[in-house]
């Protein structure tokens, strides 16, 4: 609530543009022959509350219409994000919407709750016509009982995964009484709901009526009030609060697993049908329930980097569809692939390494099709033009090679394959194969080591990141023993590092889940930017807090 007279306000401003003309006019009457008019100062004051009509803060509420008055000409900036209303209005109309007034003016469609307390949050979205300039937070409140609630909640946000929470973060209270349930968020506006807009992890729910409550923050992607799993980020308490409180909270946004599901295959290549997946995808089991001939085989590979799985068969049968029956965690269903007459995939292959191998990392080789059998005699790895040894690894699943062999500074590496090296499963060999990549010298990169102090709460995993969090490489230590880590041959970049407290010791990380009442795993972050040069190396310790 702005506290100060709107009348002194409004006094104030006309005072200063009135000076501001003055001075103005000073100006141009003693340097008319020297200068150039150049429009004056820019307007930096916000717009000032006349008055609303029924006043502000009004009790036994029983109209339809709200009118909030400024002393000059004001429009509504992104209200839609703004505008936060508590207990939520499915059906209010706010002006104006792309014009501008003197008035903000509230149509209430919805039938009001006896005995509550309303407060229409405006945030920012209150500006001056000409330069924009916000009259910040304005709370319009009203009550339909005889007196405005007054008790508050306060907390914080943060978010497991990153160093900084999202933007517009809804703080919702849902009222524990006889019909509360859990599942409640999934389908029911809160009671109370609040945002922590663009700028800030702290939150106040105000105007509250006492009693027993449950605190919810949401990342509300579609700006309904319900949780979306497939969508939403969330973050709860695992106890109710009772209002009034003394007590300050923090909430812990984290993404759920999504639940297990698989689109319907699309025939994406002659022999390949492709199917969408969300949810834990190495869980998932594709069979076929149609009747083939006894030649028919198949194989199912996983798409790098993406939610896909790959069903790839041959021959392809005479008919025009084929049914699976797809089975997961808590998941089963029968899907039908229609068949049709795509383009065929030929053989291909690419290094996944490019042009650059860095020291001590084995060279990648990726097929677009599975392969059935490689002969390492048909294939030779060379430094420099001599041939060395090499050890080769196949991951069928993802159709790659890798073959490890020594690595030295300033080198050339080729990897050769003459024809039928390798065969896919449709039975096609390889052509003449030749990939060519070097490495730098050590000092072209940069190294970190990491001492962790204060560790109370073994497993942790202990991560180096890019600024966008993606993982660039980790460790793993199961006792005070394992507090040292070298993070060596790091391409010269801005990095971070985050710990994570394995809680189930399964080596990674586990997010929460709502319903279960489960937190996600703990994530502690070290914020401060690691810049990696050439040649440059650092020794850093890392204090872990409780």
């Amino acid at each position: 609530m702005n506290t100060t007279s709107p009348y002194i306000l409004k006094v104030k401003k006309c005072l200063y543009y009135f000076g501001m003309i003055a001075f103005m006019s000073l100006t141009l009457v003693n340097c008319a022959k020297r200068g150039s008019i150049t429009g004056g100062p820019q307007d930096s004051i916000p717009p000032v509350f006349i008055k609303s009509e029924p006043p502000n803060f009004t009790t036994n509420f029983d109209g339809n219409r709200i009118r909030i008055y400024f002393d000059e000409y004001i429009k509504l900036k992104e209200y839609q994000k703004q505008l936060i209303i508590s207990p939520p209005l499915e059906n209010s109309v706010i002006s104006p919407q792309g014009s501008a007034s003197k008035f903000v003016n509230i149509e209430i469609k919805d039938t009001l709750e006896p005995n509550t307390t309303y407060v229409f949050n405006f945030g920012q979205s209150i500006v001056d016509n000409n330069e924009s300039n916000p009259f910040s937070y304005f709370k319009y409140v009203f009550s339909t009982g005889d007196y405005i609630d007054s008790l508050t909640v306060t907390g914080t946000i943060t978010d497991e995964l990153k160093t900084e929470p999202d933007n517009f973060v809804s703080v919702m209270l849902y009222a524990v009484d006889s019909t509360f349930n859990d599942s409640i968020i999934y389908k029911e506006r809160p009671r109370y709901v609040t945002s922590t807009l663009d700028s800030l992890t702290t939150f106040e729910i105000g105007n509250i009526k006492e009693g027993k409550y449950m605190l919810i923050a949401m990342k509300d992607e579609d700006a309904n009030f319900t949780f979306q799993p497939n969508k939403d980020k969330v973050a709860f308490l695992e106890d109710f609060i009772t209002i009034p409180t003394d007590s300050s909270y923090t909430l812990k946004l984290f993404k759920e697993v999504p639940e297990t599901k698989v689109s319907r295959p699309r025939h994406s290549a002659l022999n390949r049908l492709t199917f969408g997946v969300s949810g834990p995808i190495d869980s998932i089991s594709i069979d076929l329930l149609t009747e083939t001939p006894p030649n028919f085989k198949s194989k199912i590979t996983r798409k790098t980097n993406a939610d896909t799985l790959y069903y790839w068969f041959d021959p392809k049968p005479e008919i025009d569809s084929l049914v699976f029956e797809v089975k997961g965690p808590k998941y089963r269903d029968t899907l039908v692939a229609k068949l049709r007459t795509p383009d065929v995939d030929s053989l291909q292959f690419s290094s996944k390494n490019g042009r650059t191998l860095v020291l001590g990392t084995p060279f990648e080789l990726k097929s677009n099709i599975p392969l059935t059998t490689v002969k390492d005699s048909l294939i030779r790895v060379l430094q420099d033009s001599i041939p060395i040894d090499y050890e080769m690894l196949i991951s069928e699943r993802d159709t790659k090679l890798s073959m490890s062999f020594d690595t030295q500074e300033k080198s050339t590496y080729t990897v050769a394959a003459l024809p039928g090296a390798m065969t896919d499963f449709f039975g096609n060999t390889n052509d003449t194969l030749s990939f060519t990549t070097t490495t730098k010298e050590t000092s072209d990169y940069g190294n970190i080591k990491f001492f962790i102090t204060n560790a109370k709460h073994f497993p942790y995993i202990i991560q180096l990141t890019d600024q966008k969090g993606k993982v660039i490489e980790e460790r793993y230590t199961t006792n005070e023993t394992e507090t040292e880590f070298d993070f060596n041959l790091l391409q010269p970049a801005s990095y971070l590092i985050q710990v994570i407290e394995d809680k189930n010791q399964n080596k990674i990380y586990d997010t929460g889940n709502y319903l279960e009442k489960r937190q996600p795993e703990k994530v502690i972050h070290f914020g401060e930017v690691i810049e990696v040069n050439t040649s440059w190396s650092l020794i850093k310790t890392l204090e872990l807090k409780d």
